[in-house]
């Protein structure tokens, strides 16, 4: 990868900016327009919503103010934890396109496969919800749909009744926390991994072997990380609302990092966390 708007391109054909710009966090005032903006300034094309982080308008408002085509953008956004059957899902659909003001999605996903609301019937629940994001892509109102914080565990019963296989997997991938299995699994079924997280939601810059890596190649640490995702094949999704460090972590493409630097990154275990289980989550 050379620069931002390289892409990776999914199982159906559709391409993906390499980086995407995250926004876990982000006001959804003007703070969270600028920062999008900012971004877009930079040379990001791909922006990373949710529809539980509550900034859903502002990327929408960053999105006509910059000016750009839509088609040179790629939106993703992904189904709160709340809503789960079919018409329920394209409801939620609908008053994300509204708060986006979007005529379509890039990529949608379900964003964790075992919410405390449907705890007792998750596979059922995702099995309707599914339905309703395969209506919507073959309706052409989303580009692409995937799925988000899922493991073998919960993809294998998506799949027992799914006629479109997820595309993506959004997980949590950060330098000690490689997820190989879950890896390993989403990769079989042809689906690209995101890494979200990517700088371990700022766990990264404690730790000093990331130092002396970043010394090393006289980058900082956040570069050091999303380049190491990237070198990896994921797709990293880091997030800021400071100009400076928006721009710093879009300049990752002038360096690559040695094949042994790479694996002792990943072999930094737990150094910034783990991800949680997706089945004893509170929400």
């Amino acid at each position: 990868m050379n620069g931002l708007t390289d892409n990776y391109t999914l199982t159906n054909g559709v391409k993906i900016p390499c980086v995407g710009f995250g926004t876990w966090q982000m006001p959804d005032d003007q703070v969270g327009v600028d920062a999008v903006l900012n971004a877009f300034e930079v040379g990001y094309r791909h922006v990373d919503t949710a529809q539980v982080y509550g900034n859903e308008r502002s990327v929408g408002l960053a999105v006509k103010a910059s000016g750009l085509a839509r088609e040179d953008l790629f939106i993703t956004s992904k189904l709160a934890n709340n809503v789960r059957g079919f018409q329920e899902t394209k409801a939620a659909f609908e008053a994300t396109m509204q708060r986006l003001d979007l005529d379509y999605l890039d990529l949608f996903l379900i964003h964790w496969p075992n919410p405390t609301s449907f705890r007792d019937r998750w596979k059922e629940a995702n099995a309707e919800t599914w339905r309703a994001f395969e209506d919507l892509y073959r309706a052409g109102r989303i580009r692409a749909i995937g799925i988000s914080n899922f493991h073998e565990r919960h993809i294998r019963p998506l799949m027992e009744t799914a006629e479109i296989a997820p595309m993506v997997n959004q997980i949590r991938l950060c330098p000690g926390d490689t997820q190989d299995e879950v890896v390993n699994f989403s990769r079989s079924m042809n689906m690209l991994l995101q890494a979200y997280s990517p700088l371990g939601a700022g766990k990264i810059f404690s730790i000093p072997e990331m130092q002396a890596l970043a010394e090393k190649y006289g980058k900082s640490i956040a570069q050091i990380a999303i380049r190491w995702s990237l070198q990896r094949g994921y797709l990293p999704l880091p997030k800021s609302i400071t100009p400076e460090r928006i721009k710093e972590n879009a300049d990752v493409f002038d360096f690559v990092l040695e094949a042994a630097d790479v694996q002792f990154i990943a072999d930094l275990k737990g150094s910034a966390g783990y991800s949680p289980d997706p089945d004893t989550i509170p929400f």
